[in-house]
């Protein structure tokens, strides 16, 4: 395993549903705004806008309120639905913080689900890297699941 390999993040989550209405709610920009509140006791901000195309982009902004906000852009670099989805992502915190990530996603039928598959590259160091294994995906994978379990 290389250096750059160690900081690679790679996570799976079997969810609900066939793989494409998990690929579906992945990346509608509705059902997104959705998911990514479906948890939350109180009511923040969600803005979501797709444009799901190779060379397309997906911004993303979200957090409790507008002088908190989290913001992403994922540039859509494969797009295989419902399959696999390639993404280059740029987030940056409510205080400056910038990270850039490729994001390369698989969904596979498993039993009465989907098994996505994460593998996120180009993580500077291991702490961060821990953090979204650790924090960012099972956060995600929880929505997720929440939301086609509602579905």
């Amino acid at each position: 395993m290389t250096d750059a390999e160690a900081h690679d993040v790679r996570v799976s989550r079997v969810v609900p549903g066939t793989p494409e209405e998990v690929f579906d709610a992945y990346t509608d920009a509705g059902k997104q705004e959705v998911w990514y509140a479906i948890l939350d006791e109180e009511p923040g901000v969600v803005r979501i806008e797709t444009d799901l195309r190779v060379g397309g982009v997906q911004t993303a902004v979200w957090g409790p309120d507008e002088a908190s906000l989290f913001r992403e852009e994922q540039t859509f670099q494969t797009i295989d639905r419902p399959h696999r989805l390639v993404t280059e992502s740029t987030g940056s915190t409510p205080d400056g913080m910038t990270l850039t990530t490729t994001i390369d996603l698989t969904f596979t039928a498993e039993g009465d689900g989907t098994r996505i598959d994460v593998v996120q590259t180009g993580f500077p160091e291991p702490e961060v890297r821990d953090f979204f294994a650790n924090e960012s995906w099972p956060g995600a994978f929880d929505r997720i699941g929440a939301y086609l379990r509602r579905a």
